[in-house]
Parts: structure tokens; C-alpha cells; sequence
């Protein structure tokens, strides 16, 4: 599994960010080859983000080119600047 989190320092709102991922890129993802979920977070102060994870890397590198193009057109009058983008391998899963 491959984990993809981007963190935004300011967005006007976190919470209508969230609802425009899970309308509008988060439906376009669940058809997206590898795709396993998507999660908006709010880190509180303005800041917020998400974590994507994919079966590879490879699926995670093509979902992210549309998702690139998706924030800069869909949620640029919530956020400001570009989000800090950290990626790597899973090594452990945790689950009840």
C-alpha cells in the first residue's frame, strides 16, 4: 500500500473543502485503478489536509497529476499556497 498526505497551512474553510473532496475528487478517485480511501483531516488554525492511500506507487502517482489539477481549479478560493505533499510506502497497518 502507498500513502499520499497533503497538508495545507491556510484554507478559509475546512469543512467546505471536505465537502467538495468527498463531491467532487472523491468521486472521481473511487474509480481511479488502486484506489483504497480518501480522508480529510482539520489540524485546527486554518490548516487542514488529507491522506490518500493506493494499492501502489504507480496509482498513487497517476491519481495525484488529476488531483493537482482538481485543487488548483475547484479549491483555489479556499486555500492559499500549495500544500506540503509527503508520500511513501506503507510498513505497518493497524486495525482494530
Amino acid at each position: 500500500m502507498y500513502v499520499v498526505i497533503r497538508k495545507f497551512h491556510k484554507m478559509l474553510s475546512v469543512a467546505e473543502v471536505a465537502r467538495r473532496v468527498e463531491s467532487g475528487i472523491g468521486q472521481m478517485m473511487k474509480r481511479s485503478p488502486g484506489f483504497q480511501g480518501c480522508y480529510v483531516f482539520d489540524a485546527g488554525n486554518g490548516a487542514g489536509g488529507s491522506i490518500t492511500l493506493f494499492e501502489t506507487q504507480e496509482a498513487a502517482m497517476a491519481a495525484n497529476e488529476k488531483a493537482l489539477v482538481w485543487i488548483r481549479a475547484s479549491l483555489i478560493d479556499l486555500i492559499e499556497g500549495e500544500p506540503d505533499i509527503m508520500a511513501g510506502e506503507v510498513l505497518a497497518t493497524v486495525v482494530p
